[in-house]
């Protein structure tokens, strides 16, 4: 598995990441954007649920697009397949977002390289969770 963050970049996201946009997020409870957004919220983010179907999700309205939110996102987090992220990463950094998050399994090295350039801290290829319990939030 190749290094998409250092260790310091993944817990800059976890400890200065307060809003969290979840791509992917629906109320399929079987799914682990579900599970995820769970714990981040338990951990005190705000999580906002981001699917075409736009649901309310563990009590948080549901906007369609990252575009939709009117409100500061700090962190985008990305569960959807690789071929799809890219385009998620761009529009992150349309919003004005300070980060990136692709799960587990989502790599895109060109959005990788293109939302670093544009300031944006990037995690990829790894789970906020998983990291969250190896090296805390600060």
């Amino acid at each position: 598995m190749a290094n998409w963050a250092d260790e310091s970049d993944i817990r800059k996201i976890l400890a200065g990441c307060r809003t969290w946009a979840v791509v992917g997020l629906s109320n399929n409870s079987g799914r682990a954007a579900y599970g995820v957004a769970r714990f981040l919220q338990q951990h005190g983010k705000r999580i906002v649920p981001v699917h075409p179907s736009a649901e309310t999700v563990h009590g948080e309205q549901g906007y369609a697009t990252l575009a939709d939110i009117p409100f500061p996102v700090d962190c985008v987090d990305v569960f959807v397949r690789s071929e799809l992220a890219g385009e998620i990463a761009d529009q992150a950094v349309g919003i004005n977002a300070s980060a990136v998050w692709f799960q587990l399994d989502v790599v895109d090295p060109d959005a990788y390289t293109r939302t670093t350039a544009a300031g944006l801290t990037m995690v990829m290829d790894r789970c906020p969770a998983i990291e969250w319990g190896r090296l805390g939030p600060s």
